[in-house]
């Protein structure tokens, strides 16, 4: 079976770590379903993995990828939820203290083929492209969560969304503006904000530059460099839902502000099987697909990987087996 698979761990040279090559399929668990990939979507997680971060060396060799969609043994065209909760769990799978993402304990879907439980399979949407449902997973999904269920967005409210790149931050400005929301973001180049605005931002700003008023929520995944111009952009009473910190998780807690403005400082991890199929739902009636920056061979995952890495890409970077 072709797989990427992560082979070491390389803190400062990840695709070093990385391994396309034919490799065992693994034992999977009692009663999982065999998925034949259509395609599968990169994420940040798989760059984390390759330097090690949450995949320790007795893990390895890894098949890398949370997200895809494909096709079961009986015909049946799904895609697949990678949230991964222990099967006695009840409840929000991502609060599970067991819980894991496919990739981390279990194979995940840069691969031929991909085993999953059957409850984190959801049918893939009539006329759908595997590329359109492999890429809302991990992105979409934790924007969703962000948006609607911890900052609990409604129509007419005016939310930031720190930085203009990547597949979360389509995600976010996508999802908001078709909710109805004014949806202002930050970026480091005119081209990245133009891009923003395609997706729909109602405005775009430099970072850091003070904005013209002050906002209901902010949707951080940046971290150190922007965390004092989320504080400071919020109205009293305001929230900043956190799924990231891509420049560093140390920035200063201005604990003043969030007291005296009595502000809300919200985690947020991907999302629920619920969540996922309440966003395919959304995504049909208002039809949205992710932004995709390039479709790449199972074979020459590499290049994948290296756009990834490169920060260039805009949008979601797949593979297809």
């Amino acid at each position: 079976m072709l797989a990427a698979r992560a082979v070491r761990a390389r803190p400062d040279d990840p695709l070093s770590a990385l391994e396309v090559a034919d490799a065992p399929a693994a034992e999977p668990p009692p009663g999982w379903v065999r998925v034949t990939v259509g395609a599968a979507a990169l994420n940040r997680h798989d760059l984390w993995s390759l330097r090690g971060v949450g995949l320790p060396a007795e893990r390895l060799p890894m098949v890398l990828g949370c997200d895809a969609a494909g096709t079961t043994d009986d015909g049946t065209e799904v895609v697949v939820h990678a949230v991964v909760s222990d099967e006695d769990f009840r409840g929000d799978e991502t609060l599970d203290p067991r819980r894991t993402l496919l990739s981390e304990l279990h194979p995940g879907t840069l691969a031929e083929h991909v085993w999953v439980p059957r409850r984190n399979l959801l049918p893939r949407p009539a006329g759908w492209s595997v590329e359109r449902a492999a890429s809302l997973g991990t992105a979409w999904l934790t924007a969703y969560r962000m948006l609607f269920t911890q900052a609990r967005a409604v129509p007419g409210q005016t939310v930031l969304v720190q930085g203009a790149a990547g597949g979360v931050a389509n995600a976010l400005i996508a999802l908001g503006s078709a909710a109805g929301l004014r949806v202002w973001v930050t970026g480091r180049s005119p081209e990245r904000l133009e891009k923003a605005r395609a997706w729909g931002a109602t405005a775009t700003f430099a970072t850091g530059e003070r904005l013209p008023a002050r906002v209901d929520a902010v949707f951080e995944t940046v971290g150190k460099a922007t965390w004092k111009h989320s504080v400071q952009a919020l109205k009293p009473g305001g929230c900043v839902v956190v799924s990231g910190a891509t420049t560093g998780g140390d920035a200063p807690a201005m604990l003043e502000n969030v007291f005296f403005k009595q502000l809300r400082v919200l985690g947020s991890t991907m999302g629920t099987r619920e969540e996922f199929e309440r966003l395919l739902q959304f995504c049909e009636t208002a039809d949205l697909a992710p932004e995709v920056d390039s479709v790449h061979a199972l074979a020459d995952a590499r290049d994948a990987f290296a756009r990834l890495e490169s920060g260039e890409a805009v949008g979601k970077v797949l593979v297809r087996p």
